[in-house]
């Protein structure tokens, strides 16, 4: 199995596509951008264009939802000692991290705007430099960003830059709900089966409780489908998965189950 097939489970057309388009722009060094509702596994589609590219160096995620946008460009650029209040040590960026490998921005709508023509600048020139330092340092680096927002919106709204945008999509992958592609529900759930069952107890998933999980409707995609399933195989220890091992999130329960 290749570290794709391994990382983005699936026989549904969607998955297949997905596959496929991962395969033809792996060895570029342009960027890409992601879109995907939350959940859907835009990391790991990140991850398997990385490892399927042979880059020698680090697959490195950011996730720019998660870091208050005072810290974000330290985090991203680095800093030298003495820098700012607080700099008790030098302190390597994300993009050196990334240095001949991948970075990943995650949430890249949420990257505070006046940051942006800095990561612009940066994709451009392929120079980084630390906070206090006059240094620039060379980068071999390829930028995948994810997102779950419209960035046209954004771009619209004044919120996202139009000239990052297009230095960012010159690949872009869409990434369909859970719901649009019931056919990949039970190749995932074997999948995590095999990944949480510790006590490695053989486990069937019934009838009844396949048909539970193939008629909800996902909302927090393939992330809740996992914690579902890890759910399940401690509520059936020692017991094949049924349907009353299965449970939802309670705000979904009334109407979905």
């Amino acid at each position: 199995m290749t570290f794709v097939d391994n990382k983005i489970i699936g026989q549904s057309k969607p998955a297949t596509e997905l596959k496929k388009m991962i395969g033809l722009i792996a060895n570029s060094n342009s960027p890409v951008i992601i879109n995907g509702p939350t959940g859907s596994g835009k990391e790991l589609v990140a991850e398997a264009i990385h490892e399927e590219s042979r880059r020698k160096g680090s697959f490195v995620a950011l996730n720019c939802a998660a870091i208050p946008s005072e810290l974000m460009e330290a985090e991203i650029f680095g800093f030298e000692k003495g820098a700012f209040t607080g700099a008790l040590k030098t302190t390597v960026g994300k993009f050196e991290q990334a240095n001949r490998g991948t970075l990943f921005l995650d949430e890249i709508g949420d990257m505070p705007y006046v940051l942006q023509s800095k990561l612009l600048r940066v994709i451009q020139e392929r120079q980084v430099q630390r906070l206090g330092s006059s240094k620039l340092r060379n980068l071999n680096i390829r930028i995948i960003a994810a997102t779950n927002c419209d960035l046209k919106r954004c771009i619209a709204e004044r919120s996202f830059r139009e000239d990052l945008y297009f230095r960012l999509s010159a690949f872009k992958i869409s990434i369909p709900p859970l719901r649009e592609r019931p056919m990949d529900i039970m190749p995932l759930v074997h999948q995590f089966i095999d990944r949480n069952n510790k006590d490695r107890i053989s486990k069937q998933v019934s009838l009844n409780a396949q048909r539970k999980l193939m008629n909800y409707h996902w909302p927090g995609n393939v992330r809740e489908l996992e914690n579902v399933v890890s759910r399940a195989i401690i509520l059936a220890y020692q017991t094949d998965i049924e349907d009353e091992h299965i449970s939802f999130d309670d705000l979904q329960d009334s109407e979905f189950i």
